[in-house]
């Protein structure tokens, strides 16, 4: 899956630091570093939606690390995924300049319980905010939920639009199916991972699909996946909680129904979440933590094929960054990510300059 200069090599050699640097616009949304770890900032996703771009996050409490100064604490996550987080959002008309944060879901519905931020849904011409209302902290105790949240722009704010699966978290929002129907993935609350295939005639009308489970031989988590070029087939992209620090892969043939063995391969990973697409320009593009040894640096890796990734590139670095996801419009990559799970930060690229970076020839 990964073959940088032409040739196959061990991921643990590659020079992150050396990589090429490409030209981006930087943003930051929002900054609670100055608050030493008692507050945080985690999971951001990006939209395209009504002219305009839109963010959004977990906004919650933190726990100080122990022994940590509150300087050290700027580049130092916190305890996290805590009783109390709700989920925030901003939106901007460029990409780069960004409202103030404002607030998205409310507090969570049940005293113990957080909201936690899973992504936009454009549906039918509505904007939808996805969030997991979970029994805290973390996220396998029963109770969690996949909620949406609906877009009024005549009262100008969020309002609750209902539940779309019991006992799930999603890793991203739903996507196309080659046959029309939508899928996303979905963890239920003892973290087994299926897949959840649907809704067309509903936003909460899902069939599940098995995908992986934990076992003693690994612990596959947080799946992504894509159309390839044929227009027909998906390839699923899975974190190893299991530390093999390689991502791993899996195909389905027929829309998510069922899915191949699922195979180590050797994209190095920090075991954190990362985020794939098709441009415009016919090649996909993944941003990852993708060196083995933390979340440092985030790079943007670039396929032909969506099978192969043969250039990668250092986006941000030198500090704790992750939670990567990105959305084109009009000749431009918006990648959103956290720092140290205390900012919420975008880079702009243009497509162009991205593709004079790696000599691209159409």
């Amino acid at each position: 899956m990964l073959s940088l200069n032409g040739a196959d090599l061990d991921p643990d050699e590659i020079d992150f630091a050396g990589l090429p640097r490409l030209n981006a616009q930087h943003a930051v949304l929002s900054d609670v570093r100055h608050q030493a770890g008692r507050w945080v900032h985690q999971h951001a996703y990006l939209a395209r939606h009504d002219g305009r771009y839109w963010a959004m996050w977990s906004d919650g409490p933190g726990i100080p690390k122990p022994d940590v100064t509150p300087g050290q604490h700027r580049n130092v996550v916190p305890g996290h995924d805590q009783a109390g987080t709700r989920v925030s959002f901003a939106t901007s008309e460029d990409g780069v300049n960004w409202t103030g944060p404002g607030d998205l879901s409310g507090p969570p519905r049940i005293d113990g319980y957080g909201w936690i931020a899973r992504g936009y849904w454009e549906r039918d011409g509505q904007l939808l905010a996805l969030a997991s209302h979970f029994n805290a902290p973390g996220y396998p105790g029963p109770g969690l939920s996949l909620e949406a949240f609906r877009w009024d722009s005549d009262a100008g704010g969020w309002v609750d639009h209902g539940r779309v699966l019991d006992d799930a978290i999603n890793n991203f929002p739903p996507k196309r199916l080659p046959d029309g129907r939508w899928m996303m993935s979905r963890r239920d609350h003892q973290r087994q991972v299926t897949m959840a295939v649907g809704g067309i005639q509903g936003f909460d009308q899902w069939e599940i699909h098995p995908m992986a489970s934990y076992n003693s031989g690994g612990q596959p988590e947080e799946p992504y996946w894509y159309v390839l070029p044929d227009g027909k087939n998906v390839v699923g992209l899975i974190r190893d909680n299991a530390q093999s620090k390689r991502l791993l892969r899996t195909f389905s043939t027929d829309n998510g129904r069922t899915w191949s063995k699922i195979v180590q391969t050797n994209f190095p990973d920090a075991t954190s979440k990362f985020f794939a697409m098709r441009t415009s320009k016919g090649y996909f593009v993944l941003v990852s933590n993708a060196s083995p040894s933390g979340r440092d640096p985030l790079t943007l890796s670039i396929s032909d094929d969506g099978l192969v990734y043969d250039r990668m590139f250092y986006l941000v670095g030198g500090r704790h960054v992750d939670y990567p996801h990105i959305i084109e419009h009009d000749g431009h990559l918006l990648i959103s990510f956290s720092g140290a799970k205390q900012t919420v930060e975008t880079l702009k690229i243009s497509l162009a300059d991205l593709d004079a970076a790696f000599a691209r020839k159409d």
